[in-house]
């Protein structure tokens, strides 16, 4: 069973590359971001303190695949409180075997498993048969990111895009827990001048040479 640790930074790209590559080789994909968003919005649903670690493990521990498919999970309020959400050790220790369970065991039907997220080549498949960090410039992640929140009707300034996006990188990179950073075989894309298509042929190039 052939497992992808796709990690990166926030609007890199590294979302739409790992469901291509899924799609490609008949794997498996599981965006673990969103079971954190999905963590968060029940958090939110609840009236559960996000910086209540305990209380927010504990709706962790209740997910389910289905709970993924909340079209809300994408917005931008769901999306900064998952992030408040996942500095929480309770938190990743209760979802921690939710994305191991996923790896190991995909859904019938697969021939493997590609998960994308912060720390899958490095804590959650440090096995995974092939890792792939990606990531782009700051102002280039942040006007992607504008536009898609744009696109979902929200009122919000590049700049405040751009502020949000430099705060979670900080965050998500000196958090105590599975701090985001590249695993140490990982292979490095930088997406910032790359189409999607010339990105994902990039990426496909590396897994064909690496599981070759």
């Amino acid at each position: 069973m052939v497992v992808i640790a796709i990690d990166g930074t926030f609007s890199s790209g590294k979302g739409t590359l790992a469901k291509k590559i899924g799609a490609h080789y008949n794997y498996a994909y599981l965006d673990t971001g969103k079971i954190y968003r999905a963590t968060a919005a029940k958090a939110i649903e609840n009236n559960v303190d996000l910086e209540d670690g305990k209380a927010c493990a504990k709706l962790a521990k209740t997910l389910t695949l289905n709970d993924l498919d909340n079209p809300e999970l994408k917005s931008g309020p769901i999306g900064a409180a998952a992030s408040k959400v996942a500095v929480h050790t309770q938190v990743r220790a209760a979802l921690f075997t939710f994305q191991t369970g996923f790896a190991q065991n995909p859904p019938k039907g697969f021939d493997g498993a590609v998960l994308d997220g912060r720390d899958i080549g490095t804590v959650i498949c440090p096995n995974a048969d092939v890792k792939i960090y990606i990531d782009a410039k700051p102002s280039i992640r942040a006007k992607r990111r504008h536009k898609e929140l744009i696109s979902y009707n929200e009122d919000i300034s590049y700049d405040e895009v751009l502020a949000q996006l430099t705060e979670r990188d900080h965050r998500d990179m000196n958090r105590a827990e599975a701090p985001l950073k590249p695993a140490e075989n990982a292979h490095l894309l930088d997406t910032s001048n790359l189409s999607i298509d010339a990105a994902f042929e990039a990426v496909i190039s590396i897994i064909d040479a690496a599981l070759r």
